[in-house]
């Protein structure tokens, strides 16, 4: 899983902590470690030369103010590069303490891209940063660098906001790892359950959904269309069957990603806890971290419905800022189906029928794959492995209410 592990140093407090966590990983993986410290020996030249007209009278010939530029080059950049050299010095003292494989680099440029291309360049599997560096003050939520770092990187990243386990064995305590069906957040649950293998960490796996949300739409909507758009939009239709099937078929669906990723767990052996919340998705999870106290949260850069341009998901960004605990952002993904598809429970495959799967096809498009899901959860609970037209009209009429049959069209 991690071969390769990078962690930027600036010798600041939450730097150590990050080397502490980044050294404990290298150690259960039996990972290569590289230290890295970027330093900005130009800039410091740039803003002397700034600073120039300001000076008094008696330095501004250009031969006093050659030689004055000539002494703080020679300086800045030297004494810059010992500086970097020593938090190395000390990184590498670290390393032969845990007699973890290292490696060192120094950096000299703008210090988030200069991280950002030794990820890049290293072609390093984790990168580990500490939340805030030097510059932190009362106020601080999250580093410059650190989220400059996090926002532009598609690596694996661990941001460490506290000071890990005294327990060199444990270094994480307990876990929660945020599922949403994406790939994402399944490698996250992948990460987690490495975690959970190497230092005896207990895991809990959330998925968040927003039940609220469709109803606020709606009002929304009422306050603002009129009486002939309503009837062509079929406004009343269509908020009942949100209200009857989008809703309560979301928590189902969600809840199947607890199962599923319960499932990945009991295929490596291991068990972890499952909790389905409600209500606005980063907001409750946050909620539900201020409650249970993780050491880690575990998250997927994305989630389902990411395109090429974002940075991250809107949850991960909230998250990444407000949580108090460390943060885990997955940038890989795996898909669970092979591991789902041993479980003795899932060997069989539903099937359907010649012609049924085609009175789908008057389902909105919207709703298709949870009314989809639902059947064959019917069937599943029945021991059935193929949908027959007689098992779908069971299924729709336990599942469905008589208004909802007709809004979805399934019936006649």
């Amino acid at each position: 899983m991690f071969q390769k592990i990078l962690t930027a140093l600036d010798n600041s407090t939450y730097s150590d902590y990050g080397m502490e966590a980044a050294l404990a990983i290298a150690s259960a993986y039996n990972a290569t470690l590289t230290g890295c410290h970027v330093y900005a020996a130009r800039l410091h030249e740039t803003r002397f030369m700034d600073m120039e007209a300001g000076l008094p009278e008696r330095y501004q010939s250009e031969a006093i103010l050659k030689r004055q530029r000539d002494i703080h080059e020679s300086l800045i950049s030297k004494g810059l590069g010992i500086i970097s050299d020593s938090y190395l010095d000390r990184f590498e003292k670290r390393c032969m303490e845990a007699k973890v494989s290292c490696f060192r680099k120094n950096r000299e440029g703008k210090n988030f891209v200069e991280i950002l291309k030794e990820i890049e360049e290293g072609n390093y599997d984790l990168a580990v940063m500490g939340s805030l560096g030097m510059g932190v003050v009362e106020n601080n939520i999250i580093g410059g660098v650190c989220e400059r770092v996090a926002r532009k990187t598609r690596k694996d990243i661990l941001v460490v906001k506290s000071q890990i386990s005294n327990l060199k064995s444990q270094i994480f305590t307990n876990i929660l790892v945020a599922i949403d069906g994406s790939a994402y957040s399944y490698w996250g649950l992948m990460v987690a359950l490495g975690f959970q293998k190497a230092f005896g960490c207990e895991i809990e796996a959330v998925a968040a959904f927003d039940p609220y949300f469709h109803q606020t739409a709606f009002k929304n909507i009422a306050d603002a269309i009129s009486e002939e758009a309503a009837k062509v939009f079929k406004f009343k239709e269509q908020e009942k069957l949100h209200d009857e099937i989008i809703d309560k078929g979301m928590a189902k669906l969600y809840q199947g990603y607890l199962d599923t990723a319960a499932q990945i767990a009991q295929a490596r052996g291991l068990e972890i806890k499952t909790t389905l919340l409600a209500g606005k998705v980063y907001n409750e999870i946050l909620k539900h971290i201020h409650m249970t106290k993780p050491s880690l949260l575990v998250i997927g850069r994305f989630g389902l419905h990411h395109v090429p341009e974002s940075d991250m998901g809107s949850n991960a960004e909230n998250l990444l800022r407000l949580v108090p605990c460390s943060v885990f952002m997955g940038g890989r993904g795996f898909n669970p189906d092979d591991i789902i598809k041993k479980q003795s429970d899932f060997t069989s495959a539903i099937e359907w029928a010649n012609g049924v799967l085609k009175r789908l096809e008057k389902v909105p498009p919207f709703a298709k794959g949870m009314a989809k899901k639902a059947i064959e959860d019917y069937a599943r609970e029945r021991n059935q492995t193929m949908i027959t037209e007689k098992l779908m009209d069971e299924a729709v009429q336990k599942l469905l209410p008589p208004s909802a049959r007709k809004a979805m069209g399934i019936q006649e």
